[in-house]
C-alpha cells in the first residue's frame, strides 16, 4: 500500500493573518489546466492515494482547514474539513483561537484503498477519542492526521495521543507534521510518526524535513485484535458512541 501524505496547512501563516487574497489565488490556480504536483507524484510512483496535507479552503464566504485525498488517477476522492477547532489558552505559554478565522467541518471522512479503509482527521481532531473510535468501528484500520502541534503541546502530547488512539482502537495511526521553522510565527513541533496497533512507534521523523516509511501489516493488526478482543467485549448495553454525519469515498 502506497499512501503519500504531506503536511498540515501549508498556507497557515497567510490565513491566520487574514490574507483572504491567498485563498482566492489558490482557488484560481486550481482551475488552471496545468497538471498539479500531486498528479506527477501519483503517476510516477503508482501510488494508491495521495493527500497534500491540509490547506485553507474558501467556500461560500467561509474558511475551512481541509484535507483532500486523491486517487491514483488524480481524481479527488475525499475532502475532510477539520471538525474540532483549536481554541486553547495555556497561561504564559500559548493562546490560539482558530474559531476567530475558521468554520468547523461537520462530518466524518473515510476512504477505501485496495488494502484497507482509512479514516482522516486534522491535528486537533486527534484529541477526540470518540472520532477515532467511530472510525475503528466503521472498519478503518489506519487513521491519518496531518497536524502541527506547537512547542508547548508537541513535546507533551503529540506522540502520547497517537499511541493512545492506536491502542484504544487497535489501529495504525500515521501523522504528518511540518518541519520545524524557528523563525516562523507559529513553530511546529515536527516529528511525523507512524504507530502500530500495539502502541509502538515504528517510524518517526525528527524536527527537520524527512521522508519516513512504515509497513501497514494487517495480519499483525488482526493478531492484536484476536489476542486482546476489545472490539467484541464492549458493553453496548451500557454505553455507545454514534455518528450523525459522515463523508465516505
Amino acid at each position: 500500500m502506497k499512501l503519500i501524505r504531506f503536511t498540515w496547512c501549508r498556507l497557515r501563516c497567510f490565513w491566520v493573518a487574514g490574507g483572504s487574497n491567498v485563498i482566492l489565488e489558490m482557488t484560481v490556480n486550481n482551475q488552471q489546466k496545468e497538471k498539479p504536483t500531486y498528479m506527477y507524484i501519483l503517476e510516477v510512483n503508482h501510488v494508491t492515494s495521495c493527500s497534500p496535507g491540509s490547506i485553507p479552503e474558501e467556500d461560500d464566504g467561509k474558511l475551512y482547514n481541509s484535507c483532500t485525498v486523491y486517487g491514483p488517477d488524480g481524481e479527488l476522492i475525499l475532502k475532510h474539513r477539520k471538525i474540532h477547532l483549536f481554541d486553547i489558552d495555556v497561561p504564559g505559554k500559548i493562546r490560539f483561537q482558530e474559531s476567530e478565522t475558521l468554520t468547523p467541518g461537520n462530518s466524518l471522512s473515510m476512504f477505501e484503498t485496495p488494502f484497507c479503509k482509512v479514516g482522516v482527521g486534522i491535528c486537533y481532531d486527534m484529541r477526540f477519542a470518540e472520532l477515532a473510535q467511530l472510525y475503528s468501528r466503521k472498519g478503518c484500520q489506519l487513521l491519518v492526521y496531518p497536524g502541527a502541534f506547537n512547542m508547548t503541546t508537541g513535546p507533551a502530547h503529540w506522540e502520547l495521543l497517537q499511541r493512545g488512539r492506536a491502542i484504544d482502537n487497535q489501529v495504525y495511526v500515521a501523522t504528518a507534521s511540518p518541519a520545524r521553522d524557528e523563525s516562523a510565527s507559529y513553530v511546529a513541533w515536527g516529528h511525523s510518526t507512524v504507530v502500530n496497533p500495539w502502541g509502538e512507534v515504528i517510524s518517526k521523523a525528527g524536527a527537520e524535513e524527512a521522508v519516513i516509511y512504515a509497513d501497514i501489516d494487517l495480519q499483525y493488526l488482526a493478531d492484536i485484535r484476536q489476542q486482546i478482543p476489545i472490539t467484541v467485549q464492549r458493553r453496548d448495553d451500557l454505553y455507545t458512541v454514534t455518528s450523525v454525519q459522515e463523508a465516505s469515498s
